[in-house]
């Protein structure tokens, strides 16, 4: 999300001065009407990285499909405005349904409980006629699988440990003192529908949009917050390839156990 102009508070974008004599990429390069796929964010990345002078590159973030997206073997298939609006027209359960009655497997490969990720296995089924278990056969689909990178790296995760929860509703505290409400209200007419969905940005909506208080916007927000995070954990430690340290509060000491378990 911190493609995005204008969501800086909220995503906890680098300020000017931390980016000061280190070149940060893929920030602040779309409008918040924007739509912007994983498949842009590829071809953007893949460009970076090919035309860099620089010794080393730093990818780091917390969508481990967007890592997998520079560095994997992957493909993205076609997407159309109108075929996507169409199919968000009808009811959640009907989609499901639709989607089980071309490829009854689709339970095994696709998340039936995630309306977003429904609709995008039947929105490529209309465009291509590939159903999930069909892509999920595929060559290219095994060395995803098998975790086969196109460009080389090494990897470091940072486990959180228990204090994580903590930190997220500080995070968040901190962001509500530093004026996320009133940035999503400046943002709010502009917000496009992948900027709207980022976590907090979308609870805070509903709260002036008069759904729920503020208060209960920045509870969900944390509770949301702390459900992304498992997810994004439960990702990565599937890839046999990162090697993980414990979280150390001094940044000096853990950047030095970074660079210790890189070398």
């Amino acid at each position: 999300m911190q493609i995005y102009r204008g969501m800086d508070i909220g995503t906890a974008k680098p300020t000017m001065l931390e980016r000061k004599g280190i070149p940060h990429h893929l920030i602040d390069v779309a409008e918040p009407e924007d739509e912007f796929s994983v498949a842009r964010f590829r071809h953007l990345g893949r460009e970076i990285l090919s035309d860099t002078k620089a010794p080393v590159m730093i990818i780091t973030g917390g969508s481990g499909l967007h890592f997998r997206s520079l560095v994997d073997p992957m493909s993205f298939a076609p997407t159309d405005p109108e075929m996507r609006a169409e199919l968000e027209a009808r009811e959640g359960a009907a989609l499901v349904g639709e989607l089980l009655a071309v490829d009854p497997g689709a339970r095994s490969h696709v998340d039936l409980a995630n309306p977003r990720r429904v609709l995008r296995a039947l929105e490529i089924y209309e465009l291509t006629g590939e159903t999930p278990t069909m892509r999920a056969g595929t060559a290219l689909a095994e060395e995803v699988r098998r975790y086969v990178p196109e460009i080389g790296f090494e990897a470091v995760g940072i486990d959180p440990g228990s204090s994580l929860e903590g930190r997220i509703e500080t995070r968040l505290a901190r962001m509500r003192a530093g004026g996320l409400v009133d940035e999503v209200r400046s943002l709010a007419s502009r917000l496009g529908r992948t900027a709207r969905t980022a976590v907090a940005y979308r609870e805070i909506l509903d709260a002036l949009a008069g759904e729920i208080s503020l208060d209960d916007a920045f509870d969900r927000a944390a509770s949301n917050t702390k459900k992304l995070a498992r997810k994004q954990r439960t990702w990565f430690q599937r890839d046999p390839r990162i090697r993980w340290i414990p979280w150390i509060d001094d940044v000096d000491q853990r950047t030095s156990r970074i660079m210790e378990t890189i070398d």
